[in-house]
């Protein structure tokens, strides 16, 4: 008996949550779908590791769109649709923000009231009276433009549809995040804008050049319904939705590396494995970035468009992640540690500059410092905390570093962020070392072979954000049967939107499927 079948109605390459999303979705229609994975875990980078005997969250800070069990946001709706089981801790508080320079220090809580008010509107309204009416228009703004954009996301609407019902989306998309603050919010003052945005680090663009949609959609998203991390940490979403892909019927087969999509006349027809196997298919939903499915892997190259290649070689790389992960020996509070999420700024808040600041190796002015102990108590070893400390890089900062110095750059720049977050706490962390791992771009590169060790796929700018790829999504379609399926998609921010692209990529195979049948 055949390992594999005679063919199949699609195969995904890579079995990452993008992946495993439109799997599940394919599955759901009565699909025969095939998932070839290089590694041997399911999840891509939502995983844990062991070190000492105790499991470390790797990679999730917090999961966006899920909301509440009594009013749930998107990805938990589309998660229970395809019975995925996994419990969601809430996490206590939207976000602190240290900005000593500026005199911040201020902590936010999400959540809406029946009357339209927010949360960290009153709280911001503390510190900065007179800003409550200004931060409760701009949420509500964001608020619509959410709901928006997630209708969008199933539904596609003539001109005068998307005037009529979603006038708040059409009349904001053309601008940044900065320009709605200053132009709509004139009277805000200059420190409740750097408070409202610390979350840029999260989309990997700065507030300047963020297109306002990306910045409403993580606002809507956070503050509407805060955010949650899985119990069983982001290991136990990604295999909770790999048992569920098989439970469905989807093959998944782990170590499989694809290593050429095969094209003839303009169409996919298959794949071939490092280890020889050519596998069978009428479409293919592909994990890694454009730039290498049309650089290497489509055979013959004869086969690639010219605009295919164009179209890769433009598009900017997003963020990549260079983060601490520490188990410390003592509890969050004799570390004066009081907080899950903390943004912290070293110099005054210019999201411009942190961003620009990512192209070098080192001396970040602007990290996020996550605490598990306050979102999951019982993922931590009673007496220890469990401490990670993250900047967002862009990829090419990596350029320069060779394998003769790696060790010793990736220990330097540990060490100088630990320093940085040990001035800001007033405690050595040093001293408190029980376990550390260090991740880099190059670790995300060797990890799940993703390009230049991206994390966020490409950059979300005025010139191309999710509005505009929306709009050429079949035009960028340059080989039939071939649809992207990952955080280079659509948008690339965060786990939930990396499920979500997967739904999408999967809902684009469906939507051709029903025009050839």
């Amino acid at each position: 008996m055949a390992f594999y079948k005679d063919k199949y109605d699609v195969i995904v390459i890579g079995g990452a949550l993008a992946g495993m999303s439109c799997a599940l979705k394919l599955a759901s229609e009565g699909k025969d779908v095939l998932i070839l994975e290089r590694h041997n875990l399911p999840g891509g980078v939502a995983t844990s590791f062991v070190r000492g005997g105790v499991e470390i969250e790797a990679t999730l800070h917090e999961m966006m769109s899920i909301g509440p069990v009594d009013d749930p946001l998107p990805m938990r709706k589309y998660l229970d649709e395809m019975k995925v089981a996994i419990e969601w801790l809430r996490v206590p508080e939207a976000y602190d923000l240290v900005s000593p320079e500026d005199g911040i220090d201020i902590e936010l809580h999400a959540g809406r009231r029946d009357d339209g008010t927010w949360i960290a509107a009153d709280e911001i309204e503390e510190q900065y009276p007179g800003s409550r009416d200004d931060v409760n228009a701009l949420f509500e703004l964001c608020r619509k433009v959410y709901e928006s954009v997630n209708y969008l996301n199933d539904h596609t609407l003539s001109k005068f549809q998307m005037l009529k019902d979603h006038e708040e989306l059409v009349k904001t998309a053309g601008y940044t995040a900065k320009e709605v603050m200053d132009k709509m919010f004139p009277k805000l003052l200059l420190n409740v804008k750097r408070i409202l945005s610390a979350y840029w680090i999260y989309v990997g663009q700065p507030i300047d050049s963020l297109p306002f949609t990306i910045y409403a959609f993580l606002m809507g998203d956070y503050m509407m319904g805060g955010s949650y991390v899985a119990r069983g940490f982001s290991h136990e979403m990604a295999v909770a939705m790999a048992e569920r892909c098989e439970a469905m019927g989807v093959q998944y087969e782990y170590g499989q590396n694809v290593e050429k999509i095969l094209v003839k006349n303009g169409k996919v027809y298959g794949v071939r494995t490092a280890h020889g196997e050519e596998i069978h298919c009428d479409y293919i939903a592909s994990g890694p970035y454009p730039n290498v499915v049309y650089g290497r892997m489509i055979e013959p190259q004869s086969e690639v468009p010219e605009e295919a290649r164009r179209y890769a070689n433009a598009m900017p790389m997003s963020v990549s992640c260079f983060s601490v992960v520490m188990l410390l020996d003592s509890r969050p509070e004799d570390l004066n540690i009081h907080s899950y999420s903390v943004f912290s700024a070293e110099t005054s808040m210019d999201t411009e500059k942190f961003w620009k600041q990512g192209s070098r190796l080192g001396n970040w002015d602007y990290l996020t410092t996550i605490c598990l102990n306050y979102a999951n108590p019982k993922g931590v070893p009673d007496g220890m905390t469990s401490l990670s400390i993250t900047e967002l890089p862009l990829p090419e900062c990596f350029d320069g570093v060779t394998a003769d110095n790696y060790f010793e750059t990736k220990r330097r720049i540990a060490g100088q962020m630990i320093d940085q977050v040990s001035r800001r706490l007033g405690v050595n962390l040093r001293d408190h070392i029980v376990e550390i791992e260090v991740e880099t771009p190059v670790t995300i590169s060797h990890y799940v072979g993703s390009y230049r060790g991206g994390v966020y796929g490409y950059q979300h700018n005025m010139q191309n954000s999710i509005v505009a790829r929306l709009a050429d999504i079949e035009r960028t379609t340059y080989i039939k049967g071939l649809v992207s399926c990952g955080s280079h998609q659509l948008a690339g921010d965060g786990m939930a939107v990396n499920i979500n692209n997967g739904r999408i990529a999967a809902m684009q195979i469906l939507a051709e499927m029903k025009k050839e049948a």
